[in-house]
């Protein structure tokens, strides 16, 4: 038998989950599920775990952490996951999780209900109640629909400054200036369709020239400086170059030009007078 089969704990997930919420968040949402059945801890009538994303990626080794908070951003986004702060601790900012298990059924169920076909179907003649109660479901989805649009919006946030918050680890310790005004400037970026990949793979870029270079610290760019600056679409040197790669070149200004460009012929000619001495 392969050592790749069944030798650890298996992670589970049903097809049918899958299908409907993606591969990821069910495999997710059902580990959730089994450390919630052992757990003791109940608030606001609910079990709750709590984890870190690092916690998160020992779980789940074959997930990057990024990869980890967008899946728990779809889960928020999508009203499956709750998260909460229940730390002891005030400065304690882990963050617990527990599975709203009625939008779950509901998902399963297909437990769409709609009171105005409902009303619409009945025959016993109280039409001023159903006119009435027509009214205030339209009210109650009203505003279910704008707490859900809230909802996604802060899960949006949250999972912005996450990416962010990675990116910013990456950043050459000890230039760390600026973190606010530096989010902004990543906000614009990635409004403006700039990719974490883009801005990564730039950082790197630069990372890699520091390292080439022997860049002091004090001369490296702080944080803030980068990110306003778009320091992304710079060009970095990221590679060593010798002198054996390419012939040395002198720069000649473009005013000076003219006056130097027959001075590889009066060169020749020198050389050719040279030899005809006796000497």
């Amino acid at each position: 038998m392969s050592k790749l089969l069944i030798d650890d704990y298996p992670i589970q997930v049903l097809p049918k989950l899958a299908k409907e919420i993606g591969l990821n968040e069910a495999i997710f949402i059902q580990q959730v599920h089994y450390w919630i059945e052992k757990s003791n801890h109940v608030f606001n009538g609910k079990k709750w775990i709590y984890n870190t994303y690092e916690g998160w990626n020992k779980q789940f080794p074959f997930w990057s952490v990024m990869t980890i908070r967008r899946t728990i951003s779809s889960l928020i986004k999508k009203e499956l996951v709750i998260t909460g702060n229940f730390n002891k601790a005030g400065f304690d900012k882990t963050k617990w999780y527990s599975i709203n298990y009625e939008t779950l059924n509901c998902m399963n169920n297909r437990c769409v209900q709609n009171e105005q076909t409902s009303s619409s179907n009945r025959t016993d003649g109280v039409v001023q109640n159903e006119h009435t109660n027509t009214i205030d479901y339209t009210e109650t989805t009203t505003e279910t629909t704008n707490n859900n649009q809230s909802s996604s919006k802060e899960a949006d946030s949250v999972s912005l400054k996450n990416k962010f918050d990675e990116i910013w680890e990456q950043y050459p310790k000890g230039r760390k200036q600026g973190k606010d005004k530096s989010f902004k400037a990543y906000q614009r970026a990635i409004k403006d369709g700039v990719t974490d990949e883009k801005i990564l793979e730039g950082l790197s870029d630069y990372k890699k020239q520091i390292e080439i270079q022997r860049t002091e610290l004090k001369f490296v760019r702080q944080a803030v400086t980068w990110f306003v600056n778009k320091g992304w679409q710079d060009e970095y040197l990221t590679s060593n170059v010798t002198s054996n790669d390419k012939p040395e070149v002198t720069y000649i200004p473009p005013e000076w030009r003219e006056e130097f460009k027959d001075v590889g012929k009066s060169r020749e000619l020198e050389s050719d007078y040279m030899d005809d001495l006796p000497f």
